[in-house]
This record gives C-alpha cells, sequence and structure tokens, in this order.
C-alpha cells in the first residue's frame, strides 16, 4: 500500500508498506490501522508497544485469515471456538506472554468446563421423548478440546508468521483419544421410518439411508448428477447455510444406487428447477427445514433414543453400518462414503462380526490340488530343442 497523510500542521507523510495479510481486505484493514497510528501519533513507535498486542486484539486478523484460507463452515467455526472459549481466557492477555505455562492452566480450565448447550439440547431430547430430567452439564469432551487447542495454535503460529511475536509455544494436544461414538438405525427402524415419512420428504429420508450422503450433499443436490440409467449419482457439491462448496474432503465422488433409490428417484421427477429437493420455488432446501419433517417421522415410527436425538447425519451412519453388518469390505465403504482417511471408516469395523471368523475358516479348507511344476518344465523343455 502506499498513502500519503497530512498532518494537523500541513506536512505531509508518504507511507509504503505491505499488508501482513496478502488481500484486498486485509490491506483495507492494515491502511485503517496506519492511518489511525498516523493519526494519533503512535506511527514508527509499534516496536515498543508490539508486546502489548493482546489476543484479542489479534483475532481479527486471524479470522480474516480463517475466511480467506477456509472453508466457510470451517471459518464459522473458528470464530465459535473464539468467542465460547479462548477469547474468555486469553483475550486480555498479550501474545507474547502465552507460552506453555499458561496453555497448560488453559488446557485444565476446559477440562473442568461443562458444556451447557449440550445439557439443553439433551434436556428438550429427554423432555420430547417423554422422559424429562434436568441434570448439570456434562463436561466437555477431549475432541472438542483438541478441536479447540487446534485453533489456538493456528492463532499463534499466524502470529509468529505475520512477525506479531517471535516464536509460537508449542500447543500439546491430547493424545489417543477414544473413538466417536455414534448411533444408526437397525434394518427394521430404518424400514419403519420410511414407511412413516410425509410423502412429499419420503424420498429425501430414502436417499439419505440408501446413498449416505451428508445432509449438505443431498441439500445440493442437482438433476444432471444424477444417472438413473446407469443408477449412479455424481456428489459435486455441498450447501451450507446457503453457500455452496466442493463436498468435504475437497474432491467429488461417485456413488452406485440400490434399485429402491433410482425408482423413487424416477417418481419423484418435478418441474421446479435443477435441484433434487428443493422448495416450492425451487430453491435448495435448509438445515433447519429438513430438521422438523425428520423428527416428525420419527415419532410417526416410534423410534427414539434415550441418550440423544437422531439426526441426518445418522442416516449417513446407517448407511455405513448397514453395508458393514452386510460383509462390504471398509476400503468399498470408505469409497462411498467419501472418507479421506480408512481410519474414519473402521468405526464401523465392529459392526462386521462374522468377516474375521470366515477369514479365518478358510484355513480349515481342504487344499487346493497342487500343479507338478517339475513335469510342466521338463514337458516345456521337451518341446523346446
Amino acid at each position: 500500500m502506499d498513502i500519503v497523510f497530512q498532518h494537523a500542521d500541513g506536512r505531509e507523510e508518504r507511507v509504503t508498506k505491505v499488508s501482513p495479510v496478502q488481500t484486498r481486505r486485509g490491506a483495507e484493514q492494515y491502511e485503517r490501522e496506519l492511518r489511525n497510528a498516523l493519526l494519533n501519533g503512535t506511527y514508527g513507535k509499534e516496536k515498543k508497544s508490539e508486546g502489548r498486542v493482546t489476543l484479542a486484539e489479534f483475532s481479527a486478523r486471524f479470522l480474516t485469515y480463517s475466511e480467506n484460507n477456509n472453508k466457510p463452515s470451517s471459518a464459522i467455526t473458528k470464530q465459535q471456538i473464539l468467542r465460547d472459549h479462548i477469547l474468555p481466557f486469553f483475550g486480555e492477555m498479550a501474545l507474547v506472554r502465552i507460552g506453555p505455562a499458561e496453555i497448560e492452566d488453559f488446557k485444565a480450565l476446559m477440562r473442568k468446563k461443562k458444556s451447557a448447550s449440550r445439557a439443553r439440547k439433551e434436556d428438550a431430547t429427554r423432555a420430547a421423548i417423554g422422559k424429562r430430567k434436568d441434570g448439570e452439564a456434562k463436561p466437555l469432551s477431549l475432541k472438542t478440546i483438541n478441536n479447540v487447542l487446534s485453533a489456538l495454535s493456528k492463532l499463534l503460529n499466524l502470529a509468529e508468521e505475520q512477525k506479531v511475536i517471535k516464536q509460537a509455544p508449542r500447543v500439546k494436544l491430547f493424545g489417543k483419544l477414544p473413538k466417536p461414538k455414534f448411533d444408526f438405525l437397525t434394518f427394521e427402524e430404518a424400514g419403519r421410518l420410511i414407511d412413516a415419512a410425509e410423502p412429499e420428504w419420503r424420498t429425501l429420508m430414502l436417499v439419505a439411508l440408501k446413498t449416505g450422503l451428508r445432509q449438505g450433499e443431498l441439500i445440493g443436490l442437482q438433476w444432471a448428477d444424477l444417472d438413473l440409467s446407469r443408477g449412479m449419482v455424481t456428489v459435486r457439491r455441498t450447501i451450507w447455510r446457503g453457500v455452496t462448496d466442493l463436498p468435504k474432503g475437497g474432491r467429488e465422488r461417485t456413488v452406485d444406487l440400490p434399485a429402491s433409490a433410482v425408482e423413487a428417484l424416477k417418481a419423484h421427477r418435478h418441474l421446479r428447477g435443477r435441484f433434487v429437493f428443493c422448495q416450492d420455488d425451487g430453491q435448495p432446501l435448509t438445515a433447519g427445514k429438513t430438521a422438523q419433517p425428520l423428527r416428525r417421522a420419527l415419532k410417526m415410527a416410534d423410534i427414539g433414543r434415550e441418550e440423544g436425538r437422531i439426526g441426518w447425519h445418522d442416516l449417513r451412519h446407517t448407511y455405513a453400518s448397514h453395508l458393514a453388518m452386510k460383509g462390504i469390505p471398509l476400503k468399498v465403504i470408505q469409497e462411498l462414503m467419501g472418507h479421506v482417511t480408512i481410519e474414519m471408516t473402521e468405526r464401523y469395523a465392529h459392526l462386521s462380526p462374522d468377516t474375521r471368523r470366515e477369514a479365518v475358516g478358510v484355513l480349515d479348507q481342504p487344499l487346493a490340488p497342487t500343479r507338478n511344476t517339475d513335469a510342466t518344465r521338463v514337458e516345456g523343455a521337451a518341446n523346446h530343442p
């Protein structure tokens, strides 16, 4: 940036700087900061005061960086983590004062912290199924704490990269976390859910159960993505809070459709636009509009869980669980689900109890007749003098 500032005494001062955030928005913000420094007479004294830059002051730069370099959902998640966890503890602390000891104090506090939002959700679920039981909020899970620590680490590393601090302290995460729990419908429950669903929502729920698409991928599904003659769907996009992006993992994938899903989609044909599942005006659905139809179907099917409500992502878990229970190899399930690593798919391995038994069972099968390789070689030599 190249600005000319006129002081109160009429003197003009030209300042040429490189913005620490290399975007138009970042440069405009940096220009405002420089003009304010010139106006207040603090320009040129930053080195003396940089030790007093607090985490709260730097958080705006961190969020700008996140908006420029992360998916919208990730940027919003970081904003929530800052607001709910990091800023209340570190907000007024100078970045240079944040070291290993302060981070360990923060981790200790996080382990004692309660998740009030989770408690409210659980109470609402108990009330919905007629078993009201108010209780204390549960502690944050180690996975949630690790997510918070990861965001803190990225913020401190960015401060080092932008030369606000000389060196970012190491943020140690909790290791060896238990595998995350998940819920899914039994085969019988899945059938009851489809039967109980309202006609206008039945195809959406059936496709969710038969393809394992994420909620945002279902919302973003277009007719051009379907090849019903070949029974295939190409997952090209996800829509989250109105923002269209690539599917999770940053790449497209192809999923085969069972006959039941093909027939349901053929019968679902409409003239409201390019989106397969849409509102009356052809606009994409939203997560909010799909929540109540699923809850009504679950209630009509008499499907409930004391520990929590079945949601759209549980239908995705149901798809993978049913494949595993039918003996489909985990590698195939990984490809169908769009998992980046096989570790994400291995959570379903225990649902296939017969797979290992069948694998070792081949050891007791009769040996196949062995070929006389020596005779073959001799015969071959006789034919080639």
